[in-house]
């Protein structure tokens, strides 16, 4: 499992398991689980996984069933991506058929991005889709015909700009930037960041199953 443990004055936006949403966060954990993981109480294992590794306080946890070993990240103007990524089971999000309950599966592209400015609440799930778009202007210049995997996540972690109640600084005392859109400053870098490691991590798993 990939551990990064940024401490207090974080605040982050995700989409997975444990610790989803927006608020504080003290850790991010990426766990690597077997294809064909059974077990189906994800935010306890997590939690478990967490716990074992001496993490404290609230965290996101994701999972994966690639290997988190062949990580790759980039940077831009100061924005890190951090990506694992395996699209053995991959397609395209707008298509037929009902859905059904996402649990993980051989595969998921997971993309972890820090900020060192904050972000308003609207601009964190702005950068959540700028994010997104450029995993998947990177799976289509790879001529992976798809948008994603079913159970792909995403985590942006960007510093708190707030004050506690008792008068101490726990973030930056900066005002948090509006926007993230792949057109505005730190949205722009935030899209190279990730586009960058998303590219080169599905292009070594593209490698891997020869497709």
């Amino acid at each position: 499992m990939l551990v990064w443990a940024p401490g207090p004055g974080v605040r982050m936006v995700s989409s997975a398991v444990l610790g989803g949403g927006i608020g504080p966060r003290a850790w991010v954990l990426n766990a690597q689980v077997p294809p064909g993981y059974g077990r189906l109480d994800p935010v306890a294992h997590l939690a478990e996984l967490a716990a074992g590794a001496g993490l404290e306080g609230p965290g996101t946890g994701l999972m994966t069933a690639a290997p988190v070993a062949d990580r790759r990240h980039a940077e831009d103007g100061g924005v890190r991506a951090v990506v694992t990524a395996g699209i053995g089971v991959r397609g395209w999000a707008a298509a037929p058929g009902a859905g059904g309950v996402a649990v993980p599966r051989p595969g998921t592209i997971n993309i972890i991005v820090s900020l060192p400015v904050p972000l308003t609440d609207a601009a964190l799930v702005n950068a959540v889709a700028t994010a997104t778009e450029a995993k998947v202007q990177a799976l289509v210049e790879l001529g992976a015909d798809a948008s994603g995997t079913p159970t792909d996540a995403v985590c942006v972690a960007a510093p708190s700009a707030s004050v506690s109640a008792l008068g101490t600084d726990t973030g930056t005392g900066t005002e948090p930037e509006p926007f993230a859109g792949p057109r505005s400053l730190w949205g722009a870098r935030l899209a190279r960041a990730v586009h960058a490691a998303t590219r080169a991590a599905c292009a070594d798993a593209l490698a891997v199953r020869g497709s």
